[in-house]
């Protein structure tokens, strides 16, 4: 069958089109995606703005079109930290359902963390051993560790690339002083964690998800996207020692000319890179492996173990 699953996220809005059925390796068909940045749209009080959900509104009914043209069976729609955080998200969500039919499941963060485990599990498979996964949002820090398919601790952290930069990086580039002050911000948060998973033993294999540490990785000297999802493709705590300061130091449009940068992602790359820095220094880890697969497809497998066989 041809799946779609509409991620309602802090940066885009996308819409992942697969043809999967129970047994096999869901098949990338057609991605459509479109930048909203919800967690910029947050009004002093932290609701989403009348003109927010406007273009919510407008950017899944281009959605819901696309996966009509793709034929798409059945839309599997979710919303994240955005959207769950807001202080308006049941009136967002209402508007959204009454406007396009659509009724977004808001994921908790815990329940973010589960699925992208789920997904970088079947991707690596059982000989990877204990997995600790790491995957950084436009709105939170997802950190996921066990043997399984369903891990034995998993967290959210309010470390999102968007909210971070949104919140404290407000020059471009950014001062010495704000970036020293997220660092320690972002360090003592996820500090907090750190004995929940250590006490369980250290992982056989340490993997990242998400457009962040896939930018991270590229800048660092990984192969490019256009090689396929099989080449592997690491990131090093060295690299990200010695780039991060560098990520610091430039203006947005700078960082926007290197290798894998978006031009809608490269103003959040510094805050990105200050989270990935602290992960893998606080928790130990020298280097990490990329994985292709993230929330989309785990949302997608977890469809697909509940469908007869």
């Amino acid at each position: 069958m041809r799946l779609g699953v509409l991620d309602v996220g802090s940066n885009t809005v996308h819409l992942l089109v697969m043809d999967a059925h129970p047994g096999a390796r869901p098949l990338p068909a057609h991605s459509h995606k479109a930048e909203l940045r919800l967690a910029e749209l947050l009004d002093g009080g932290g609701a989403i703005g009348p003109e927010g959900v406007d273009r919510l509104i407008a950017v899944v009914k281009e959605a819901l079109e696309a996966a009509e043209d793709k034929g798409v069976e059945d839309v599997l729609p979710f919303a994240t930290s955005a959207v769950r955080e807001a202080t308006n998200a049941d009136e967002v969500l209402a508007r959204v359902a009454e406007a396009t039919g659509v009724r977004l499941q808001v994921l908790s963060g815990a329940d973010e963390a589960r699925l992208t485990f789920l997904a970088a599990r079947r991707w690596f498979g059982w000989s990877a051993g204990k997995l600790l996964v790491l995957d950084i949002g436009g709105g939170s820090l997802e950190i996921a560790y066990g043997m399984d398919e369903e891990p034995d601790t998993a967290v959210s952290l309010p470390l999102g690339a968007g909210r971070l930069t949104g919140s404290w990086l407000l020059g471009d580039p950014p001062d010495a002083a704000e970036v020293r002050a997220l660092r320690r911000h972002v360090r003592a948060e996820i500090a907090r964690t750190v004995g929940d998973f250590s006490r369980r033993g250290a992982p056989d294999h340490v993997v990242a998800t998400s457009k962040t540490f896939k930018q991270l990785a590229r800048i660092t000297g990984a192969a490019r996207s256009a090689e396929g999802p099989y080449v592997e493709r690491r990131l090093t705590r060295r690299a990200l020692v010695e780039w991060v300061p560098k990520l610091a130091a430039m203006t947005t449009e700078e960082r926007a000319g290197l290798p894998g940068v978006s031009e809608g992602r490269a103003g959040q790359l510094p805050a990105g890179a200050l989270v990935a820095e602290a992960a893998l220094d606080l928790f130990g880890v020298e280097q990490l492996e990329i994985c292709p697969w993230a929330l989309r497809e785990g949302v997608i497998l977890r469809r697909l173990d509940h469908l007869p066989t």
